[in-house]
């Protein structure tokens, strides 16, 4: 899973990301409320482990906002405040889990699983499809018109992501965000080379989907403009 750690205790984020990323999870943390909504409304997280007690906004503040933008991710609330009405108030306001801390690493990552074990929408637990490509995400390949490719893991987790998001421009920065995390050190220039590669396979397959960019912005999927049938 791709976790979103929020957390204002440097030392514990930083825990926490170690422990998951021992778990093969891959895990970026935030320490801000304006950072929280910066990088979960980006739409790019399997999972949030989001502090309630937070400096500038705080966590369920953030919470409400993501799902009033129809951010669906599990949100598991970590807090001190542990009382009836602390729980209640934070499942009122869209968490999936309520945590008091503190708690042990062995709990946390039991919750995890729980809510990975959830039944998921029929568009995450099967194939991928837009247009007349479709995508095996567990296998990554990519098929169309009745010929099939072998992607490599990040040019499946790529393209995947534009299948999630079909006809939608995803920034840059939310594609640095969601296939190489927050802090992960690549250049620009490797995204474009990763886009080039995608197109040229869905030219080979002749398929009428594109990747376009959006100039000073991202990319986009999206039928080809000139695509004549």
């Amino acid at each position: 899973m791709h976790i979103l750690i929020i957390e204002d205790d440097r030392e514990l984020c930083d825990a926490l990301r170690l422990q998951l990323l021992e778990r093969n999870h891959t895990a970026d943390c935030c320490f801000t409320g304006t950072d929280a909504l910066y990088f979960a409304l980006n739409g790019s997280y399997d999972l949030i482990l989001l502090d309630r007690m937070l400096p500038e906004i705080d966590g369920l503040t953030v919470l409400r906002s993501l799902r009033k933008n129809h951010i669906a991710a599990p949100v598991i609330l970590t807090t001190a405040l542990g009382a009836l009405d602390d729980r209640i108030d934070g499942l009122d306001c869209g968490a999936d889990d309520y945590l008091v801390k503190p708690y042990a690493i062995e709990e946390l990552l039991a919750r995890i699983r729980a809510l990975a074990r959830r039944p998921q929408s029929f568009s995450d637990r099967h194939i991928l499809a837009y247009m007349d490509i479709r995508l095996d995400p567990d296998t990554r390949v990519l098929s169309c018109n009745g010929q099939e490719l072998q992607l490599s893991r990040r040019k499946a987790f790529l393209l995947e992501y534009f299948l999630r998001n079909p006809e939608r421009t995803l920034t840059r920065e939310q594609i640095f965000s969601r296939i190489w995390g927050i802090d992960g050190a690549v250049e620009g220039a490797n995204l474009d080379t990763y886009v080039y590669f995608l197109r040229k396979h869905l030219r080979s397959l002749k398929s009428r989907v594109s990747i376009t960019t959006v100039h000073g912005t991202g990319y986009r999927l999206e039928e080809k403009p000139d695509y004549v049938s």
